[in-house]
């Protein structure tokens, strides 16, 4: 039987949050696959929101975070730009795990044209954040954590 250990030690888990004020969407995803799952949305804030994220965390051991940071059309930074960086950073002071950015924009609007319904756009769009960071890493995953 072929030895398949080498596989697994390659295989990366990620979980991805679309950040809003109000609302968090989660998915998950990895890097055998290479397509990401919405999970839910977070409507929780402040150490409520980090508990909830810890209990994601807890289940779905990922090897690290993924966080979309939304920009102006013309690539200026905004108010949530510097909202969701700080998420970011409060992600990975709070559970040590490497957190990488992706330039989210229209990520809910293409939630939308998807069919997302309003209940769950923000886990959608957390998808499409996770898919565009793994179509980014390079076909060795062993540089994605």
């Amino acid at each position: 039987m072929p030895d398949r250990a080498p596989l697994a030690s390659r295989v990366s888990t990620f979980l991805a949050f679309d950040f809003g004020t109000q609302r968090v969407g989660v998915a998950s995803g990895n890097t055998l696959l290479r397509r990401a799952s919405p999970l839910r949305t977070l409507a929780a804030e402040g150490d409520a929101r980090f508990a909830a994220i810890q209990g994601l965390i807890s289940d779905w051991s990922p090897d690290a975070l993924v966080v979309g940071v939304p920009f102006h059309p013309d690539g200026a930074e905004h108010d949530n730009t510097r909202r969701a960086r700080r998420f970011a950073r409060q992600l990975h002071g709070r559970f040590r795990l490497p957190v990488h950015e992706v330039d989210e924009r229209y990520s809910t609007t293409e939630a939308l044209a998807e069919g997302a319904a309003s209940t769950d756009t923000d886990a959608v769009a957390a998808a499409i954040i996770l898919d565009q960071y793994l179509r980014a890493l390079p076909a060795d995953d062993d540089a994605a954590t």
